[in-house]
């Protein structure tokens, strides 16, 4: 069972009723907690983001991109490098990659291992 959420002046400023400025019974955070207040630049970021979606249209965006492949062709390994990261992720560092293939090796051991085992029992 979950506990529920803690509404003691841990959460705030309150004197631990937590209505004040804790959470309130269902979680979300209570009037006044210093938690709450939000991101000060959400709205002017906001502001600036619709700002560019209206500048930037489509085909602005295909000549951009076209721009990029292009140098990227021509061998500038900053446009190849971005235009792996926005087309194929953050590159997996190996050590994570090399880990990640020995524990596919060793499941599929088990698996193969359990097969058998099954194939045994018959």
């Amino acid at each position: 069972m979950i506990d529920p959420p803690s509404t003691t002046a841990a959460n705030g400023d309150g004197d631990g009723d937590g209505e004040e400025r804790g959470r309130k019974p269902n979680g979300q955070f209570g009037r006044g907690n210093r938690c709450a207040t939000g991101n000060p630049h959400a709205k002017s970021a906001a502001l600036l983001r619709a700002a560019l979606f209206k500048a930037v249209t489509p085909a602005d965006m295909e000549a951009v991109v076209a721009k990029l492949v292009e140098q990227a062709k021509a061998g500038d390994i900053a446009s190849a490098r971005e235009l792996f990261q926005r087309l194929l992720g953050p590159p997996v560092d190996f050590e994570t990659a090399e880990r990640l293939e020995a524990v596919e090796r060793r499941l599929a051991d088990l698996q193969q291992q359990q097969s058998a085992d099954t194939l045994g029992k018959d």
